[in-house]
């Protein structure tokens, strides 16, 4: 059974972006994005591709990331 962990730091997202987690983001108690992978983050936005040719960013301030392990 998959179990989920908030990624809140800069470690936590390194660790799921190196390990490759799939990705839940909710924004206002809502799911905004899922089975994405963080290709790369900064202090402000996290930018994660969902498919092939499907790229997005979330700003860190308005959502929550949970990596699904």
């Amino acid at each position: 059974m998959a179990s989920t962990r908030k990624l809140v730091t800069n470690q936590d997202l390194k660790e799921a972006m190196d390990r490759g987690f799939s990705i839940r983001v909710f924004q206002n108690d809502l799911v905004v994005g899922h089975r994405g992978r963080i290709i790369r983050f900064d202090d402000q936005t996290v930018y994660i591709q969902y498919g092939v040719s499907e790229f997005t960013y979330h700003d860190r301030d308005e959502c929550e990331f949970f990596g699904v392990i």
